[in-house]
C-alpha cells in the first residue's frame, strides 16, 4: 500500500464492501489536554507577538505529538479515514493570529502527520488499510452574507480570494500525502464552490486527481444551511464536483440530523457521510 493510486483502489474496494468509519472531532479532543498559551507556542513561536492559544492548527508545528496521539486513538477505536488537523489552515483564518505565512507548511504537516499514523496502522492490519482525508474548512468568513446588518451588499471576502486560499491549502495537503480532499462544515455553499473550483484547478495543474468528499452543515431546525439552502438545494449546488461522498456534520445532534441524511441519501447518486 505504498502508493497513493494503490490506496485509492483499496478505498474504492472497501466502500463496496462495508460502511467506512470517519474519525471524530479534533477540537474536543484537543480541549481534553487543557493546553495553555505556552503549549501552543512551543519553542519555535515562544516570541510570537500575539496570543495563539486556540489556534489548534498550530499544534501541528508546536505539539505534533498530541495531534498524532489523537489520530492514533481514533484509529485504535476503529476509524478507517483520518481527517487532517487543518480546519483553519487558510490565510483568511490564520490572519486572526498573524500566521498567514505558515499556511502551506501547516497543510503539508497536517497531511504528513496523519499519513504517518495511518500507514503505521495499515502496517499492523494490512488487510484493512487506513486513509487520510485532507481537510479544507469553511474559513472564518462567508461569501454569501454581509457581516454588516446595515449594509446587506457588503462582503468581507471575495470568491477569488477564497479560491487563492484553497489552492494554497490543497497543494499542501497533496504534497503531505492526503488520499482524499474533504471540503467540510459548509455553512455557505458559495465558499464550498470556491473550494471545489480551487481543488479542481490544482488537480489540473498537477495532473493528479483525488476523490473529493463534501460535508455540509444544517444549522437549525429549519433544515437549512446558514446561507439558506435546503439539503436538496445544497446537493444540487455541489453535485458537479462528482464527489465520492456527500454528507452533513456538526450543528444538529445525530437524532435531528437523521431526516436530512435520509433525504440526502435518496437524492444523491454517491456515498453519504455523517
Amino acid at each position: 500500500m505504498s502508493t497513493r493510486s494503490s490506496r485509492l483502489q483499496a478505498l474504492q474496494q472497501a466502500l463496496k464492501e462495508r460502511i467506512l468509519i470517519l474519525d471524530g472531532g479534533m477540537g474536543t479532543m484537543i480541549q481534553s489536554y487543557k493546553l495553555e498559551e505556552e503549549d501552543y507556542r512551543g519553542a519555535r513561536f515562544a516570541d510570537w507577538p500575539q496570543d495563539v492559544k486556540g489556534n489548534n492548527d498550530l499544534l501541528l508545528l508546536s505539539r505534533p505529538d498530541i495531534i498524532q496521539a489523537i489520530e492514533k486513538a481514533y484509529l485504535d477505536a476503529g476509524a478507517d479515514i483520518l481527517e487532517t488537523n487543518t480546519f483553519n489552515a487558510t490565510q483568511v483564518s490564520q490572519a486572526d493570529y498573524g500566521m498567514e505565512s505558515l499556511v502551506y507548511e501547516l497543510n503539508v504537516e497536517g497531511a504528513r502527520l496523519a499519513r504517518e499514523v495511518a500507514d503505521a496502522k495499515t502496517a499492523e492490519t494490512p488487510d484493512r488499510p487506513r486513509f487520510v482525508a485532507g481537510v479544507l474548512g469553511p474559513t472564518s468568513r462567508t461569501c454569501s452574507i454581509s457581516p454588516d446588518v446595515n449594509n446587506p451588499g457588503y462582503r468581507n471576502v471575495t470568491f477569488d480570494l477564497l479560491v487563492e486560499n484553497y489552492v494554497e491549502a490543497t497543494r499542501g495537503l497533496i504534497e503531505g500525502g492526503a488520499d482524499l480532499i474533504l471540503i467540510e462544515t459548509i455553512f455557505d455553499t458559495l465558499n464550498a464552490k470556491a473550494a471545489i473550483f480551487a481543488v479542481q484547478q490544482v488537480f489540473e495543474d498537477q495532473s493528479v486527481e483525488l476523490p473529493i468528499m463534501i460535508s455540509g452543515t444544517i444549522t437549525d431546525a429549519s433544515g437549512r444551511t446558514l446561507s439558506g439552502q435546503t439539503t436538496e438545494a445544497f446537493w444540487n449546488s455541489v453535485r458537479h464536483a462528482k464527489p465520492i461522498s456527500v454528507g452533513l456534520n456538526c450543528a444538529l445532534g445525530a437524532k435531528d440530523l437523521r431526516p436530512y441524511l435520509e433525504e440526502l441519501s435518496s437524492k444523491a447518486e454517491t456515498f453519504v457521510s455523517a
